[in-house]
């Protein structure tokens, strides 16, 4: 199993930010901060699946070919190899907790389809 995350770890993009809570062998925890009117690129995995906590606000989840808006304290699954998206069309800001479980947790495990800031 790899791992290549360590807690602590974050970054900015042009959506929000990301930080690694927690980390272990095939499990990584992040929180993730989308601002108002912005989204993530439409994505999949071919090494871990992910489940996402809504911490705050009011999330519009991408998966599969279904859109489901998703308010605080509830949660969503996305297996592994299925497209997936999550984007903040509210004023402020949106929490949610990532927790992804897999043989290979890294950055570069994401297939981009679609991306607003042009890193397809």
């Amino acid at each position: 199993m790899a791992n290549n995350y360590k807690k602590g770890d974050k970054d900015n993009r042009p959506w929000g930010t990301w930080e690694v809570l927690d980390c272990g062998d095939g499990f990584c925890v992040k929180r993730i901060l989308v601002t108002p009117g912005n989204k993530l690129s439409l994505q999949s995995h071919n090494h871990r699946s992910e489940h996402w906590i809504i911490a705050a606000g009011e999330a519009v989840v991408t998966l599969g070919d279904q859109k489901i808006v998703k308010k605080a304290g509830e949660n969503i699954y996305i297996p592994v190899t299925v497209k997936h998206r999550i984007q903040n069309d509210t004023p402020r800001n949106m929490e949610f907790i990532e927790v992804q479980c897999g043989d290979n947790l890294d950055e570069s495990d994401i297939i981009r389809y679609e991306d607003v800031y042009g890193r397809v």
